[in-house]
């Protein structure tokens, strides 16, 4: 007497989801469970784990011959996540329930011994995939909200094994766990963000980073130490605009296959990620044996905050170039290959020199020529052209500090930010950073003299062309904060300014 049994579940590849069908056949012979279709050693374990779970929920586990096959079998399959889909799987071929409603279904969690439902990362891509394939999602109770966070798709939380078994054999029948758009909005908004009224001053560096968040470009500031860089840098998120649903799915489903997974109240929230100087290329980029996101990707739809740059492995920096012109990563190992989304705003700082005090009034530096041409060498030309805007955070005298009492708000920068946006995806359905170089020649159009000017520019500060063209997509971000259809000279120049660290002398 043989049996077979179908349950539906998912692999986590990258981002994506991928389909894994279950397949439980019980035959008659020595007691024995195999399980084949490529698992890595936690799947093995788990025929473990399932035997004590079935046991302790007042099971019975067959003394048959027991074959579980995952397929593809082509497809590697790691973790804990097929617990629960074996155990069903178990129980509905020596038919303890009924597997009539079973494709309805996709089943993902651990089991703990006595039965009861561990979390998983990675249930956000997969109920994404399930709401598409028209199903509904069975999770651990821990992982519910996450999976919610997915409009259109049944969740059903469970704590323990028993409580799905009762669902589907109509017995005891689970409520789907709900999470409305107004309860999104509440996360949105319970959140407390640093608000740029709190720094006095530097009214050139809030004016860069207003152009910076508007448009989506890359900056680079330069001062010495105390000047407030990180305190900028930090206040960038209250400024930018708000997550779209699209947005804020694809930067969710980053963090629910991360090493942190998923944090239900950092929905609609903009990552801000700061890795420290002495952080890897892998920590940077992602990689591993299977390939994990690293901090660009965790800052999808975000800002990555890189202090101190120079202080950062030159080769690690160059890692950034690709990502920065292309807004994904391909992370290739010879088992597979994943391809991550890094679609991120770099903010970085760095000191004018060693002692961080060239420049400085209090006149302490006692660098040399030589050792700040090599501290700056460390920031590759290529990297330096991809970083929109350059400024400089100088130390201000005390007076000024003090007399600094009326400043705005990040809710009023984030007003004029929230319009010069909509002006940009209104005329080309996307930020200017992300403009390409024919939609740069139509919708960044100068005068004649402007043209004069700029080439002006560009030969005394030897720029390459894609420095050109990045100071006419902060020229047009700064006329679309001006609500200006042109660009004019007065843009032109204050763009040209923001190229501060390729000034001859500098």
């Amino acid at each position: 007497m043989s049996s077979l049994a179908i349950v539906h579940s998912r692999a986590q590849v990258g981002i994506q989801a991928l389909p894994v069908t279950i397949e439980v056949h019980l035959t008659n012979g020595l007691p024995r469970l195999s399980i084949v279709g490529l698992p890595e050693a936690a799947v093995k374990e788990s025929q473990d784990r399932v035997r004590s779970a079935l046991l302790n929920s007042q099971f019975e586990f067959p003394l048959q011959r027991i074959t579980i096959n995952l397929a593809p079998a082509d497809l590697p399959k790691e973790g804990g996540r097929f617990d629960l889909a074996i155990a069903i799987g178990i129980l509905a071929a020596s038919r303890q329930i009924s597997s009539d409603e079973l494709s309805q279904y996709e089943f993902v969690g651990e089991l703990a011994l006595n039965g009861e439902l561990r979390p998983v990362r990675g249930v956000l891509p997969m109920a994404m995939e399930a709401r598409d394939a028209q199903r509904q999602v069975v999770v651990p109770s821990d992982n519910a909200a996450e999976a919610s966070m997915v409009n259109d798709v049944s969740v059903l939380p469970i704590k323990h094994l028993l409580d799905i078994c009762e669902h589907l054999q109509g017995t005891s029948l689970i409520t789907p766990f709900v999470t409305c758009e107004e309860i999104k909005s509440n996360l949105v908004n319970s959140i407390h963000i640093a608000d740029l009224s709190d720094v006095r001053g530097q009214h050139h560096a809030k004016r860069a980073l207003e152009v910076t968040a508007a448009g989506g470009h890359n900056l680079l500031m330069l001062g010495p130490p105390g000047t407030g860089k990180t305190m900028l840098a930090s206040r960038m998120a209250g400024i930018l605009p708000p997550m779209v649903e699209s947005e804020a799915l694809a930067t969710a489903t980053i963090a629910s296959i991360a090493i942190g997974g998923f944090d239900a109240t950092t929905w609609g929230i903009r990552p801000f990620r700061s890795p420290h100087h002495t952080a890897s290329g892998v920590a940077l980029v992602g990689g591993g044996s299977h390939p994990r996101p690293g901090e660009i990707s965790l800052a999808h739809n975000g800002i990555l905050f890189l202090d101190e740059l120079p202080e950062f492995d030159k080769r690690v920096l160059e890692v950034l170039r690709e990502p920065l012109e292309s807004g994904h990563i391909v992370i290739s190992r010879a088992a597979q290959q994943a391809e991550f989304p890094a679609n991120f705003q770099l903010v970085a700082a760095m000191n004018p020199c060693p002692c961080g005090y060239l420049g400085d009034s209090s006149n302490r530096c006692r660098c040399s020529p030589q050792q700040v041409g090599r501290y700056r060498a460390k920031i590759s030309g290529p990297l330096l052209d991809r970083i929109d805007i350059h400024i400089e955070v100088p130390n201000l005298p005390r007076t000024e500090l003090r007399n600094d009492k009326e400043r705005e708000s990040s809710a009023e920068v984030r007003k004029r930010v929230i319009k010069a946006r909509e002006q940009q995806l209104q005329r080309a359905g996307k930020a200017n950073n992300l403009l390409g170089n024919r939609e740069i020649e139509k919708y960044c159009h100068l005068s004649d003299a402007d043209e004069r000017l700029l080439d002006t520019a560009i030969e005394q500060l030897g720029l390459s062309a894609r420095a050109w063209y990045r100071i006419l997509k902060v020229a047009r971000t700064i006329a679309d904060l001006a609500g200006s259809e042109d660009i004019q000279t007065s843009h032109l120049t204050e763009s040209i300014t923001y190229r501060r660290l390729e000034r001859k002398g500098v």
